[in-house]
Formats: C-alpha cells, sequence, structure tokens
C-alpha cells in the first residue's frame, strides 16, 4: 500500500478510518488500538501510514474496509484495489504514471489536486460521522425498544395491582357485611338476653312480695298472740288488784352486803379504772360501744392502721366472751378498708362510718335507738363524744380503762 498513488492512499486512509470505528473493540487490529481513540478525520490524517499497513496486512480488515468503500460508492480503482482484483497493480501502475505526469502540471493543477484530495476526506469523515450517527440512532432504537417493553411490563404489573386492590375490597366489603350481620345478631340476643333478666326481676320481686305479705301475716298472728297475754296479765293484775312493786327485798341490805368489785363498789372508783368498767359490763343487758381509733391510738398508735383494729378486735372479742355483753365497735370510714378482709371476733360487732360522717356521729346515733332503760357503756376520750351521749343516758368510759382492762385480761388476775 505504501506504493499507491497519493490519491488512492488518500481515499483508501480515510475508507480505513471509517471502518475502524465501526469495529467491535475484540476485531480491532493491535497495531491500530491507539488510532482507534482518534476521530475519523483524525485518523485518516494522522494514522494513514498505520491505517495502509493494517490493510495492506490484515485480511479481515482489509475486508471490513472493503465493506465502508462500497456502502460509500467508492470509483473503482479503490475497490480494485482493496479487492486485489486481476490488473489491479497494472491499473495503479498507470495512476501512478498519471501520477507522476500530474506532478509535473503546473501549480495550480497540483492546488485542485490537494483541495480534491482534501475534500473527499471531509466527505469521507462526513460519511464516517454519518455512519457513527445511525449507529447511534439505533442504539436509540433499541434503548427506547427496551423502554417500550418495560413500560408494558409496569402496565401489566399495575392491571394485576388493580385486580388485586378490587379483590381486596370485595373481601372488605364481604367482612364489613359478616360483621354488621354479626352485630345484629348480637344485639338480638343482647335483647333477649335482657327480656329474660326482666322478666327474672318480676319473678323475683313477685317473691319478694309473697315472702313479705306471709311475714306479716305470721308478724300479725305473733303479735295478736303477744297482745291477748298482755290483756290476759293486766287483766288478771286488775282482778287480783296488785299494786306496783317497788324495789326488791334486799335492796334495803345492798349498801353492806355488796360483793367487792360489784357495780355498788364501782361508784367510788375513778372513771380511768378498769375495775369500774368491768363491773359496768357485769350488769346484765349492757351493750358497750368502742370509739375505734380513738381507744388504738391512745394505746398503739405506732402500729399500722390494720394492726390497731385487729389487735383491738381481738381483745374485744375475748372480752365479750368473758362478760357476755353486747359488744360493738366503730372506726372512722370504710374507704380503702374491705370489712369482709377483716373479721369480727365471736360477740363483737364491727362498724364503719359511711362517706361524710364521723364514728362520733355513729356512735351518738346508736345510743339514741337503744330503748331507755337499757345500761349502755360507751367508750371514747372525746369529750364532745362523752358529753353527748352521757345526755343521751348512756355512761362515759375513758379509752384508757378499757386499754387498762384489755392489758390486766391478757396479763391474768393479780
Amino acid at each position: 500500500m505504501t506504493s499507491l498513488p497519493e490519491p488512492v492512499r488518500g481515499r483508501v486512509a480515510a475508507l480505513a478510518a471509517v471502518a475502524l470505528g465501526a469495529l467491535p473493540a475484540e476485531e480491532v487490529p493491535a497495531a491500530l488500538r491507539r488510532v482507534a481513540r482518534f476521530t475519523p478525520a483524525k485518523r485518516a490524517r494522522l494514522g494513514a501510514a498505520d491505517l495502509l499497513a493494517a490493510v495492506d496486512a490484515d485480511p479481515l480488515f482489509r475486508v471490513r474496509v472493503l465493506e465502508a468503500a462500497r456502502a460509500a460508492d467508492a470509483d473503482e480503482l479503490v475497490l480494485a484495489c482493496l479487492e486485489r482484483a486481476e490488473g489491479w497493480q497494472e491499473r495503479l501502475q498507470q495512476v501512478a504514471q498519471a501520477h507522476a505526469q500530474a506532478r509535473s502540471a503546473t501549480q495550480h493543477d497540483d492546488t485542485v489536486a490537494r483541495l480534491t484530495a482534501q475534500l473527499e476526506a471531509q466527505r469521507a469523515a462526513h460519511r464516517a460521522e454519518l455512519a457513527q450517527a445511525r449507529a447511534d440512532a439505533e442504539q436509540v432504537k433499541e434503548e427506547l425498544t427496551a423502554v417500550r417493553r418495560k413500560v408494558r411490563e409496569l402496565g401489566s404489573r399495575l392491571g394485576r395491582a388493580e385486580q388485586a386492590q378490587a379483590d381486596a375490597e370485595a373481601a372488605l366489603a364481604r367482612a364489613q357485611a359478616e360483621r354488621d350481620a354479626a352485630v345484629a345478631e348480637s344485639a338480638a340476643q343482647a335483647r333477649l338476653v335482657q327480656d329474660r333478666v326482666a322478666e327474672a326481676d318480676r319473678a323475683l320481686a313477685e317473691a319478694r312480695q309473697a315472702v313479705r305479705e306471709g311475714a306479716k301475716g305470721d308478724h300479725l298472728r305473733l303479735r295478736l298472740l303477744l297482745d291477748t297475754l298482755l290483756g290476759a296479765a293486766q287483766g288478771l293484775r286488775r282482778e287480783l288488784a296488785l299494786p306496783p312493786a317497788e324495789g326488791r327485798p334486799a335492796d334495803a341490805l345492798a349498801g353492806d352486803y355488796a360483793a367487792p368489785g360489784g357495780p355498788a363498789a364501782a361508784r367510788g372508783r375513778g372513771l380511768d379504772d378498769p375495775v369500774r368498767l368491768d363491773a359496768l359490763l357485769a350488769v346484765p343487758m349492757t351493750h358497750l360501744l368502742v370509739d375505734g381509733y380513738n381507744v388504738t391510738k391512745g394505746g398503739y398508735g405506732g402500729l399500722t392502721l390494720q394492726a390497731q383494729r385487729t389487735r383491738l378486735l381481738a381483745g374485744l372479742g375475748g372480752l365479750a366472751a368473758r362478760t357476755g355483753a353486747e359488744v360493738t365497735v366503730v372506726f372512722d370510714g370504710a374507704e380503702g378498708v374491705l370489712s369482709s378482709a377483716l373479721p369480727a371476733p365471736r360477740g363483737v360487732r364491727l362498724l364503719f362510718s359511711r362517706r361524710g360522717e364521723t364514728a362520733d356521729e355513729v356512735l351518738r346515733r346508736l345510743v339514741r335507738h337503744e330503748p331507755s332503760g337499757r345500761p349502755v357503756v360507751v367508750v371514747s376520750s372525746d369529750r364532745e363524744v362523752a358529753d353527748g351521749v352521757v345526755e343521751a343516758g348512756a355512761t362515759a368510759v375513758p379509752s384508757v380503762a378499757l386499754l387498762r382492762l384489755l392489758e390486766r385480761s391478757v396479763a391474768g388476775p393479780s
């Protein structure tokens, strides 16, 4: 290729530059890898020698250049040079001779030839750029095809998602319908249960009414019997003309022969003397009322309220068992206290004041509720409580008297 005439060499180099740009990387000859990085015009200008040497030495590359020449409608001399057709060397010689003759022509012809070669090179470069643009267009077309395929795939997924959403909405509607049906059925059952409860309440009310009517009848019969007995006794008293009984035969000697420790002896003792309180409890049918916290805080206030109540109830249980007196203890406030968790001993009544009410008020109500003449003893060191129960007819005893009596009961008689 080095012996080619200059015009043919330039056209072959330009075509080789175009073909080199279209080759895959693995098909680029090793000698042209540096030139392949150039633009088509720069390849033809700076790498012409390397390109012509590769066309001469590499048959595969020469075939690629021939395809580029055919695509560019190259002249017959260039095609013959690349195809190695018969007589191509003679034709080249002819061209070489013509070229030598052209060299001897005027300067104007040289300029025209040079400009023609440059024009051909530029045309080749333009054709190469056009080929590159076509290749880029093909690549863009492929990318567009891939994008369209992706869009179709996303559309298919969207359709499936919309179908799944429609199925979910249908399932939700069915679930809501089932829930509404279940709620309606539950409401119907609730109404049925309410009707049955109302019916049971009516039956219970009728049963209670029947019990009250039966109890009222029994009460009337007992009252009639009692009135009959009282009438008979009063009739017998009138018939026998018996005067009312005044005193007892032993009352005249009671002051001289009263037993030590009895009620008579208790009259001379102090209010806080436990012997006096013990004598008061010895009177038959005595009712002992205790101001709970007033007693416990004076005797063992360092304990918790629960422990105070437990200790006092234990002592009162023993006292009630020993004396046979009716014992009632009242504590302030039932809030936060479960009476079921604090069982009272046998013979001891455990009470708690209600909201807005004090134990003092409960004690005064209990005293007023007792029949006139019954012995009632109230244990409290509260002056207001003591004065109030004394006005109502009860006997007031300080808390220390009960504490000492309970201590003496635990320690035993001295």
